[in-house]
């Protein structure tokens, strides 16, 4: 008998290990997405933020500010003159009644600063007070305010760089109407005053402490004097605080990242300011971040040296400096060495340190 054959059992193959199913929610690719999409929304806002200015800076009145004949030779780090003018230009009756602006012939600056931007230190906000008894080239001495009136931005930064021995590398001026548009284009900025401030001359009646101001109580804020028992010296200060302020707040996220606040702050900007013909976009773009690194404390905020805001000259009361430390001070900003100071915002002494 034949025994029976038996049969081995058929092992089957091993199954292929299943892949991971998909967490739930997610899908394949998701990640790559939303990365991609924030890079594209980066490179929008920065296309944004760099074409704004650029469309506004392309409006821009040009003037002629380029001094004629000899100049001081170019020292360290650059040196910027921002004017404000009383030029009441474009202004209708109705906005001088709104400013309290009164008319007047002619244009006088009626803010002069000196902006010296360091390449080692802190760079510097120096006010040259309107009423500073100097020589005005071809036109005798004179309060330096008459510079602008007898021959423009040309006339006004001769006698700046003659005064100084700074050769001046950029200019900035703007006027009653410009500076009023800026601030309402920016929501208002925002003071403190210690003390209630009426000053029927430049339209204004503030209470004491901190509010938003307009831009035609900005604007008052800005120019008055006669209420100010420190006169040209106060107005000075209070000039600088409030471009201070003002720089402080167009840097803002609130702003900068507000598509409408951010265009109209810009354009308003470029409407009402005038660069001298030989200023370029990057030379703008230096003054505007020098501004902001003495808003932020990072640099000295001052005024010219005086020795009397009481001089009797032909011209009237004026200003008188302090000969031998203003000197030394545009000689240190010139080797752009570092200066001792009181901190931004006040009206101290400056000397060389």
């Amino acid at each position: 008998m034949v025994p029976a054959t038996r049969q081995m059992p058929v092992v089957p193959p091993p199954r292929a290990p299943r892949p991971p199913a998909p967490r739930p929610g997610r899908r394949p690719g998701r990640g790559r997405r939303l990365l991609r999409t924030a890079l594209l929304l980066l490179l929008a806002f920065l296309v944004y933020a760099v074409a704004v200015p650029w469309h506004a800076y392309s409006s821009v009145t040009r003037v002629d500010s380029t001094p004629s004949g000899q100049r001081p030779s170019a020292g360290k780090g650059a040196n910027y003159l921002l004017v404000g003018s009383d030029s009441r230009a474009g202004l209708s009756a109705e906005q001088e009644q709104e400013l309290a602006t009164g008319q007047t012939d002619g244009n006088r600056s009626d803010t002069i600063m000196l902006l010296h931007k360091s390449e080692s230190g802190m760079s510097s906000l120096v006010s040259i007070p309107r009423d500073s008894y100097v020589e005005i080239p071809g036109h005798g001495r004179n309060k330096i305010n008459a510079a602008f009136s007898l021959g423009g931005p040309q006339l006004l930064a001769a006698t700046v760089e003659n005064a100084t021995g700074l050769r001046l590398d950029g200019y900035l001026e703007i006027g009653f109407g410009g500076f009023a548009g800026t601030v309402d284009a920016l929501g208002g900025v925002d003071i403190c005053l210690d003390a209630p401030m009426k000053d029927d001359m430049a339209g204004i009646d503030l209470p004491a402490g901190c509010q938003t101001l307009s831009g035609p109580n900005a604007l008052g804020y800005v120019r008055a004097r006669y209420s100010d028992p420190r006169g040209d010296i106060g107005r000075a200060e209070r000039q600088r605080t409030f471009l201070s302020a003002v720089v402080a707040k167009a840097a803002r996220p609130s702003t900068v990242l507000n598509p409408w606040r951010y265009w109209d702050f810009t354009h308003a900007g470029a409407a009402g300011i005038k660069l001298g013909e030989d200023t370029s976009m990057s030379e703008t773009a230096s003054m505007l971040m020098t501004m902001r690194s003495v808003s932020a404390g990072e640099g000295l905020s001052l005024v010219v040296p005086i020795r009397t805001t009481a001089l009797q000259t032909k011209a009237g009361v004026a200003v008188q400096w302090d000969k031998e430390r203003a000197l030394a001070l545009f000689d240190a900003l010139k080797k752009d060495e570092p200066l001792t100071g009181p901190p931004a915002g006040t009206d101290g002494q400056p000397s060389a340190g």
